[in-house]
Order: C-alpha cells, then sequence, then structure tokens
C-alpha cells in the first residue's frame, strides 16, 4: 500500500514540494501574485498537506488543499477560482469544506496512476477533518492544446464512454466528482512585455493575442501600456461525497 504523511509530519517536505512545482508547471505558472498564500497556507494548515512515497518512501506526489467555507452552492463557487480560494482560505477560520489548490506528480513516475492516489488521498484528509465536501479549481491537462476553445465549451466535451475528454477532468470524474462551472478567471498574471518575453522565451513584437506553451488561453499583450496578462480558466469539480473511492 502506498504510504502517504503531511507537512506536519515532516516540515521539510516543504522545500521538496515547492521543487518540484518548478520543475512541473510552466515557468509563467510561478508568478501568479496570489502564490504568496501558500506560505500562509503551509503555516496554518501542514496537516492537510498530502505526500505519497513510493515502495522506497521516496516522495512521489504533492497534493496542496486548503480548508475553505462554502455554502455548498454552485453558484457561490468565485469565478476568481485559484486566486480567491486561496485567499479566503489562508484568511479564514471557519471552514467546512477542504478545496484542492494543486497537485503534483514527479516527472519519471507520471503515468503510473498517482494522480488518483493523491485525490483519493485528499479526500480522506477531508473526511478525516469531518468536511462536508472537496473541491477544485481544475487546471485542464490538455487544455493547452485547445487555447482558443473557450472553457465553458471545453469543459463539458466528452468521449464516447460519457467521460471528460480531458484526462485531469477524467480522473475526477472517476472518483465521483462532477463539473460544476467554469472559473474564468481562475489566476490572474500580469506582468511588463519584457518579463513575460523572458518568462516564455519568446518574442511579442506587436500588441495582440499571442499563444504561449503550456498556457490554457491566449496572452494579450499591449505594447503601448508595457503589458503582457494572462487570465487562465480552471474547472470547478466537487467531490461532494469524500468516503473511500
Amino acid at each position: 500500500m502506498t504510504n502517504w504523511l503531511t507537512f506536519q509530519d515532516d516540515p521539510s517536505l516543504v522545500a521538496r514540494c515547492e521543487h518540484l512545482a518548478g520543475v512541473v508547471w510552466p515557468e509563467f505558472m510561478l508568478h501568479d501574485p496570489a502564490a504568496r498564500w501558500l506560505d500562509v497556507v503551509y503555516e496554518r494548515f501542514p496537516e492537510t498537506q498530502v505526500v505519497l512515497r513510493d515502495e522506497a518512501g521516496e516522495p512521489v506526489a504533492f497534493g496542496n488543499t486548503v480548508p475553505v467555507l462554502w455554502s455548498g452552492r454552485v453558484a457561490d463557487l468565485p469565478a476568481g477560482g485559484w486566486d480567491a480560494i486561496i485567499a479566503r482560505g489562508a484568511r479564514g477560520r471557519r471552514a467546512n469544506t477542504l478545496c484542492a489548490l494543486q497537485a503534483m506528480v514527479r516527472p519519471d513516475r507520471q503515468g503510473q496512476g498517482w494522480s488518483t492516489k493523491i485525490i483519493r488521498a485528499m479526500r480522506a484528509v477531508a473526511a478525516a477533518r469531518g468536511l462536508k465536501a472537496l473541491i477544485a479549481p481544475v487546471r485542464p491537462s490538455e487544455k493547452h492544446r485547445f487555447p482558443l476553445i473557450p472553457i465553458e465549451k471545453y469543459m463539458h466535451w466528452t468521449r464516447d464512454d460519457g467521460l471528460p475528454y480531458d484526462a485531469w477532468l477524467r480522473t475526477h470524474a472517476r472518483l465521483g466528482a462532477r463539473v460544476a462551472k467554469a472559473a474564468p478567471r481562475s489566476m490572474r498574471i500580469a506582468a511588463t512585455v519584457s518579463e513575460w518575453e523572458t518568462r516564455t522565451s519568446l518574442t511579442f513584437p506587436a500588441s495582440g493575442d499571442y499563444i504561449v506553451p503550456g498556457a490554457l488561453v491566449p496572452l494579450r499583450v499591449d505594447r503601448g501600456r508595457d503589458r503582457a496578462v494572462y487570465l487562465e480558466p480552471n474547472v470547478w469539480m466537487i467531490h461532494s461525497s469524500i468516503g473511500p473511492a
């Protein structure tokens, strides 16, 4: 059976998690201003940060979560997605729901079922704390291949078997989660044009919308204002039953 522990069990795992984030996510994703709340979340809720280990005891996957207060109504899931929910959780004191923030699997262990195991671990953490649901502003893993398709359409794409077309949405769905709504402004990452050129190794010679590798939607560049803004869409998914799955 897979071993797992939390940041509370071993605080040194925080640095390993942050290192893995730098490896897994595109460079521009590491510059979301709301990510500053991660330090607060790790400090206040170390017991909800899950680490999965292999048979040799080596960490291979991380799942970061934050307890939040949620009404249970889909309408109350913020359009601001990740940015909004991490700030709410970090600042809040009461909670009835666990929100997944990110799940990462070491590149050399991807495609081996660890993503399913990390969601199961998050559900177990929620159940152990008596929380009523696990929610997540999910970053669709294949949306970057279709940056011009609105998230409101993409999130409803399905295969012949009725499951979501997107692999990461499909993993959640197989564990009982349902697609709730789009989070069209889940992350807002703004910087100067030169900063974006450095982070993407691209050149943006004129104002306009640009396709950036790894981005889910085009980057909007305004050279006149020396500003480039990326609004990343995510998909809210709800695990309303958080017992074993």
